[in-house]
């Protein structure tokens, strides 16, 4: 069984360690930094599959992190913060992180996240049988043998949550979905509140789909009622 890698990134030691003891106990290895810069440092050196990282930090925080993380990775990112504004959560995601929990939070909760997320980025990397195909839409163009995807010969990098989104839509040309569908499809788990999270994620996919992201070709807004592409 491949053994993977979180990193843990909090200027408070007690929540480091105590995450860490949870992780541990579901199999799972754990680097440690207490800094943004620390964990770019990490990065450099060691294998990681997942990143959990508070936003208020010394020196670089979670959001300049992240954007520094997204110049080169796809590695799932989820932020923790004391901050429980709505914006807070849409500013985290527009930087590129995949997940958002408040502090406090119950650690069992943010394990089966972290877990969740592990479970779609390196589905992403496995080559299944059933997902053998290629799926395209006019010049778009997602592999599932690469699981690479590119617009009009030119790859594009997704996350593994973008990806996800993405595929669902071309599985399913012509088919509306609420954002409350994509949501409990992707994220698997209910989709209370959902709306904003899923806006944030489709226009970050038409930033790197779209030659014009506020007249999308493909990603469609069904007005009312949810969002497609159309066959």
């Amino acid at each position: 069984m491949k053994e993977y890698n979180i990193l843990l990134v909090d200027d408070d030691k007690d929540i480091v360690n105590s995450m860490e003891i949870h992780l541990k106990n579901e199999g799972l290895n754990v680097y440690k930094a207490y800094n943004g810069m620390e964990a770019l440092d990490v990065l450099l050196e060691k294998e990681v599959h997942l990143i959990i990282m508070d936003i208020m930090m010394p020196k670089l925080d979670g959001l300049n992190a992240t954007l520094k993380i997204r110049e080169e990775n796809n590695i799932p990112i989820i932020l923790i913060s004391a901050k429980t504004q709505d914006t807070d959560k849409i500013i985290g995601l527009n930087m590129g992180a995949d997940d958002y929990v408040t502090k406090p939070f119950n650690p069992l909760e943010l394990v089966a996240r972290a877990k969740s997320h592990l479970r779609r980025y390196t589905k992403l990397g496995a080559r299944k049988e059933e997902d053998s195909e290629i799926l395209t839409n006019q010049g778009l163009k997602l592999d599932n043998i690469k699981k690479e995807v590119s617009v009009d010969g030119e790859v594009v990098k997704l996350t593994p949550i973008e990806y996800k989104i993405l595929e669902l839509f071309l599985k399913n040309q012509g088919r509306v979905f609420s954002s409350r569908q994509v949501y409990e499809i992707i994220w698997d788990e209910p989709g209370f509140n959902c709306d904003r999270t899923v806006a944030v994620h489709i226009r970050r996919i038409r930033e790197k789909i779209e030659i014009n992201p506020k007249e999308p070709k493909y990603i469609k807004v069904v007005w009312g009622v949810g969002y497609k592409i159309d066959k």
